[in-house]
């Protein structure tokens, strides 16, 4: 029964939560009741599926349900539809006695949009800049850290009043079908949707008798590398009231990725002030930081030698890794397998964070959004073709080379291409960026290289995602491009000069050729460059899809 409460309030504060973000990030037109009304009728209409949600009931993943629903949630009230304010008496008549503090409100409303946006998702929610700048390409931003540099010069009032959006629960209309549709949302957000508050899914079976485990301190030196051979580290691996309070607050969650009836204890102890215990079970990893605060559970990835993130800057290390250093720079110091504190090497908090040497080598490893670094490795416009007939046969046969620590060209590629490649939304074991296209963008974009990232996925799979990466520190043409192929190379967006005018380009592969059919005209192919002005007015981007595809020359 207390698990079920427990569950319930979980269920009802995503539901706050997400009522909060669409009141804050809705234009600042309405009046506070109105704005109340449309918020959690988006809300409500999101979760019904009623505006395409996607994720039913008893969805295995909660991490990617729930950036699902606020990235859904967001879109809709960055630019709400002018339908939602007719037949809204529902949603008005279940508004609370009091309303939101209109000050903030007031503030917000001030702004355009994308700061807007990048003022709720970094200074009320606290988002990372990296997501931050995620979302806002997710809403069509041009220049998201643009935006974002805007809003971290705003200063927001603190409410006098705490957020209520009045009942918990969806509203319940006149229709049975929304009724039903109310109930439907109601069960599988006590069930699959269900998440802590970073986000990691809870199943509905019970874990009770969860029984805490930790490896021999030797056990790494006797047989395979693995997970399992970690052993305990930590000044309060003894401490059976922190260790049982984080394995309680874990069988609690109920969580049914746990599998079996044990958690492998990685950590217990003392940092900066703050006591910590990270436990293990399969490929999910809990952080529990003590009573009365949310245990953070995350998908762990496979990499065995791959370091768990303990917050601050901290990173867990392997038992076997024998040296640390920040890449291209000096030693890291580590104490009982823990780093000090390591800064960002970036402006958004991504990219490349520690080249670690252990008994197979070298590696330069990357924060790349998820639980755990993972390994980054680069290979140069040159290379990639002559490697690219002999790919495909590699992966499938599961040999991949041994990677080495980045340097020099890799290493600022990688510097710059953390921050433009969107959060893996899966656990990823190792990302190789394959550099296809290196050259100067005509009407003054300057340098750039196009790159193919290759994401290696734990527990198998893998997927390419394109990015055109400026050289300059604050290039216009660094930006996500879609998917790719590292064995037909080619990748073309909308860039916008800064003339004002709009262009499309695109990069092919050695050997390959760009091809088009859209709305283009002026069309030119230099140098495996393709670049196009578009039919019509040249200020403003155009909607009509583009077809790209490859030709071999």
């Amino acid at each position: 029964m207390p698990e079920d409460v427990t569950t319930k309030a979980r269920a009802e504060a995503l539901y706050s939560d997400l009522v909060r973000l669409a009141y804050l990030v809705l234009p600042g037109t309405e009046k506070r009741v109105y704005r109340l009304a449309l918020a959690r009728r988006i809300v409500d209409g999101v979760l019904s599926g009623r505006m395409g949600l996607g994720v039913p009931p008893g969805a295995a993943d909660g991490e990617v349900a729930q950036a699902q629903l606020r990235a859904r949630v967001l879109r809709r009230a960055a630019r709400p539809s002018g339908l939602l304010r007719f037949g809204l008496n529902p949603w008005l008549k279940a508004l609370p006695g009091r309303l939101p503090d209109p000050a903030l409100t007031a503030a917000l409303a001030r702004l355009e949009m994308p700061v807007r946006v990048a003022c709720v998702l970094r200074a009320v929610d606290g988002m990372p800049r990296y997501q931050v700048r995620d979302a806002l390409v997710g809403l069509g931003v041009k220049d998201p850290w643009a935006a974002m540099e805007a809003a971290e010069e705003v200063r927001l009032p603190v409410p006098a009043t705490p957020f209520e959006p009045a009942s918990p629960r969806p509203v319940r209309r006149r229709s049975k079908a929304p009724i039903v549709g109310a109930s439907v949302l109601t069960a599988g957000l006590l069930g699959a949707l269900v998440v802590t508050e970073n986000g990691a899914a809870l199943g509905e079976h019970g874990t009770r008798g969860l029984r805490l485990v930790s490896a021999a301190p030797d056990a790494w030196t006797k047989g395979r590398r693995t997970l399992e051979t970690w052993p305990a580290r930590g000044d309060l691996t003894t401490d059976r009231a922190l260790t049982r309070g984080a394995l309680s607050a874990w069988a609690a969650l109920r969580t049914g990725t746990v599998r079996g009836g044990s958690a492998q204890l990685l950590y217990a102890g003392h940092l900066d002030g703050r006591t910590v215990a990270v436990l293990r079970n399969g490929e999910r990893v809990a952080r529990y930081s003590g009573p009365g605060r949310p245990l953070e559970v995350t998908a762990t990835g496979t990499d065995p030698s791959a370091p768990v993130a303990l917050g601050g800057g901290r990173y867990l290390l392997a038992p076997w890794d024998t040296e640390a250093a920040v890449p291209g720079g000096d030693a890291v110091q580590v104490r009982n397998g823990v780093t000090e504190p390591l800064a960002p090497r970036t402006h958004c908090g991504r990219g490349p964070v520690l080249d670690l040497t252990g008994p197979d080598g070298s590696r330069t490893i990357g924060d790349l959004g998820g639980a755990r670094p993972v390994v980054l490795t680069y290979r140069t416009d040159a290379s990639s073709a002559a490697e690219r007939t002999s790919t495909s046969t590699r992966h499938r046969a599961g040999q991949v080379a041994m990677p080495g620590q980045l340097s020099g060209t890799g290493l600022k590629l990688w510097d710059r291409l953390g921050c433009v490649l969107p959060q893996p939304a899966r656990p990823v074991d190792r990302a190789d960026a394959a550099d296809f296209w290196s050259g100067s963008v005509p009407h003054g974009g300057g340098s750039a290289d196009w790159v193919c990232t290759r994401l290696d996925f734990a527990g198998g799979g893998s997927a390419g995602q394109a990015a055109l990466v400026g050289h300059a520190a604050d290039s216009t043409l660094s930006a996500g491009a879609g998917g790719c192929d590292e064995r037909r190379p080619v990748s073309g967006l909308w860039w916008r000069a800064d003339s004002g005018h709009w262009y499309y380009l695109a990069a092919a592969g050695r050997g390959f050729t760009p091809e088009v059919e859209g709305p283009l005209r002026h069309v030119n192919v230099r140098g495996r460059l393709l670049v196009a002005s578009p039919r019509g007015d040249a200020d403003h981007r155009p909607d009509t899809p583009v077809d790209l595809t490859v030709r071999d020359t």
